[in-house]
C-alpha cells in the first residue's frame, strides 16, 4: 500500500510537472516572437527569453525521460492543473491559447502585467522545488531528485528578465492582491486538485505532448 501511495504521487506529480514545463515553452515562443516585433533592438531581454524558453524545454525533455525509463506515459492531466494557465485566466479573463499575445506585448501596460505575472509564476516555482527537494518521496527516485536539482538551479534566471524590464521602466512590483491570486492558484493545486486526481481514473496521453513539434531536443 505504501508502495502504491509512493508511486502515485510520484507519477501525479511528474504528469503536472511536464505538462507545465511544455505550457512553459509553447508560451514562451509566442512571447518572444511578439517581443521581437515590440522590441527587436532590446537584445539582452530577447536573448534571456530564449535562454529562458531553451530551460523549459530542457525540463520538459529530462520529465519526458523520467517517464520512458519507467515505461510509461504521463496522466493526461490539464489546464486546470497549470499554474501559468490559471494565472493568465485571472489576470487577462481568457485563457492563454485564446490571449493575443501580440497585442498584450505591443501595449505597455498589459506587457507589464504579464512581466509581473511570469515573474510571481516562476518564483512560486522556485519555492515549491525547494519544498519537494526535501519531501520524503521524492527523495526516494534519484532520477527525480536530480531534475529538481536543475530546476533549482535554473530558476532565478527566469524571473530575473521580467522584473529587470519592470524596473528598467520604472514600473511596479506585484502588489498584495496579485502575490495573494498567486497562493490561491498554489493552495487550488494542493488542496483541492491533486486529491482529487489521486483517487480519480486518469488516462494516460498517447502521445507525446511535443509530438510534431519543430524544436530541437
Amino acid at each position: 500500500m505504501i508502495g502504491w501511495f509512493r508511486e502515485r504521487y510520484l507519477d501525479l506529480l511528474g504528469s503536472i510537472y511536464i505538462y507545465n514545463e511544455h505550457r512553459g515553452y509553447t508560451a514562451l515562443d509566442r512571447v518572444l516572437e511578439a517581443v521581437k516585433v515590440r522590441s527587436p533592438d532590446d537584445v539582452a531581454l530577447i536573448g534571456a527569453i530564449e535562454r529562458h524558453r531553451a530551460d523549459e524545454r530542457k525540463h520538459y525533455m529530462m520529465f519526458r525521460r523520467w517517464f520512458e525509463l519507467r515505461g510509461t506515459m504521463p496522466l493526461m492531466v490539464d489546464r486546470t492543473c497549470g499554474h501559468i494557465d490559471r494565472f493568465v485566466e485571472i489576470m487577462f479573463r481568457r485563457g492563454i491559447d485564446a490571449l493575443d499575445t501580440q497585442a498584450v506585448v505591443a501595449r505597455e501596460d498589459l506587457f507589464e502585467r504579464l512581466c509581473r505575472v511570469i515573474a510571481l509564476t516562476e518564483r512560486r516555482g522556485h519555492k515549491q522545488v525547494e519544498v519537494l527537494l526535501k519531501h520524503p518521496l521524492v527523495r526516494h527516485d534519484r532520477a527525480l531528485m536530480t531534475i529538481f536539482r536543475v530546476i533549482e538551479r535554473d530558476e532565478p534566471s527566469h524571473w530575473a528578465p521580467y522584473e529587470g524590464w519592470l524596473a528598467r521602466h520604472g514600473k511596479r512590483e506585484p502588489r498584495w492582491w496579485e502575490r495573494a491570486i498567486d497562493t490561491f492558484i498554489h493552495g487550488e493545486l494542493l488542496l483541492l486538485k491533486l486529491p482529487v486526481l489521486f483517487i480519480a481514473p486518469v488516462r494516460r496521453r498517447t502521445q507525446w505532448a511535443d509530438a510534431g513539434e519543430l524544436v530541437s531536443a
